[in-house]
């Protein structure tokens, strides 16, 4: 053991290492911030105009309003991540401009290894840079229609993984069902009355099968609330006169886009959702591959779904949209024709939330033309 004072002074360093740095004698004012959000602790980094650090400290979240309240408007960038939206707008009402970036833009500009103070730093860094992209704060509005979709996701995984497991469990004592999700529905319940295996595991197949029509049953309530939504909604409604786009795609189309004039053209949009070719090049040379997959995974899934909707119903028909269809699948094949279609749909919302127009088909677009 060591003596009480080697002990006080180890302390003393100790708390010297955590003490928050704030000049609050230096008349330089805080003009752009770093906050690095998080549960509970939450991380602040301010520099002044030459871009010397003012303030960097812990914030309790209770506290973290309060700290801002009484700081001057100012420049402020976080990450985006769970809560990021909420503390955004909240931010924004003490007026506040605040900036959401990508964690992987962040990342280049974190000096040393990854902790809360300097991932501040790096997010003060970078929300201060001109070429920065930023995401767009979504309103509460957006967030509860996404809130719906992701349920409705959820929900859907957790019904497909209850028919499998059912599946499975049945296989194990011989009985293999037909492929099909209604031949699954319309089997189970005769199975499950014929007694055909050992009680226990008819018990657990009838607990197994009431859970499936519970899950069936949230999955069209969602569905149906999700329809409304879009009903409610005039520029969703004008998506959904655009084929291959439904309830589903315009809501959530909707909701994630935002303003869509924050999108230089309808190429950045599908840039942004990742319907791209990757290029990679040297020496002058450039390669394209596949699509780069960035961005709304799901939103990028509705598109393509969408658009294989599409492709089922353009066999034989003589319309233009049909004819560009069928003459790029037969040269590229189901999957590259299903993305191109998509990209086209995706870039054609762009150009009807942007400027406000309504669905024009191609026949009427040729019309107009001629």
């Amino acid at each position: 053991m060591g003596s009480p004072l080697l002990c006080g002074i180890r302390c003393a360093r100790l708390e010297m290492r955590f003490l928050p740095i704030t000049r609050r004698g230096s008349d330089m004012k805080v003009t752009r911030v770093g906050l690095d959000i998080a549960k509970e602790v939450f991380e602040v980094h301010g520099v002044n105009d030459h871009g010397k650090a003012e303030v960097q400290r812990q914030l309790r979240r209770a506290r973290v309003l309060e700290f801002f309240a009484n700081l001057e408007p100012c420049l402020i960038g976080m990450e985006t991540g769970s809560g990021a939206h909420c503390w955004a707008r909240e931010l924004q009402k003490l007026g506040h401009t605040v900036r959401l970036m990508a964690p992987r833009f962040v990342k280049p500009y974190r000096k040393n290894d990854k902790s809360d103070r300097n991932d501040a730093e790096a997010i003060c860094e970078a929300v201060g840079r001109p070429n920065m992209r930023f995401v767009a704060v979504k309103s509460e509005e957006q967030q509860v229609v996404l809130s719906v979709h992701r349920m409705h996701a959820g929900l859907k995984s957790e019904r497909d993984a209850m028919a499998n497991r059912l599946r499975g469990l049945l296989a194990e004592f011989g009985i293999v069902l037909p492929k099909g999700a209604a031949r699954l529905r319309s089997g189970l319940p005769a199975l499950i009355a014929q007694e055909r295996v050992p009680v226990l595991m008819n018990q657990a197949l009838a607990d197994g099968w009431t859970r499936l029509r519970e899950l069936d049953a949230q999955v069209n309530q969602h569905e149906r609330q999700i329809r409304a939504l879009a009903l409610q909604s005039e520029p969703a409604r004008r998506l959904m006169e655009a084929r291959g786009i439904g309830p589903m795609t315009a809501t959530a189309a909707v909701a994630t886009i935002g303003d869509a004039k924050l999108f230089k053209n309808g190429r950045a949009v599908t840039a942004w959702l990742g319907m791209v070719p990757r290029h990679s090049g040297t020496g002058g040379k450039i390669w394209m591959g596949s699509i780069t997959g960035r961005g709304d995974t799901y939103l990028r899934t509705l598109f393509v779904q969408g658009a294989r909707s599409v492709m089922n119903t353009t066999r034989g028909k003589q319309d233009p949209l049909s004819l560009w269809v069928e003459r790029l699948r037969a040269r590229r094949g189901d999957n590259i024709t299903a993305v191109a279609l998509a990209a086209k749909n995706a870039r054609m919302v762009w150009a009807m939330l942007a400027r406000g127009e309504s669905y024009r088909s191609p026949q009427a677009a040729q019309g107009a033309a001629a």
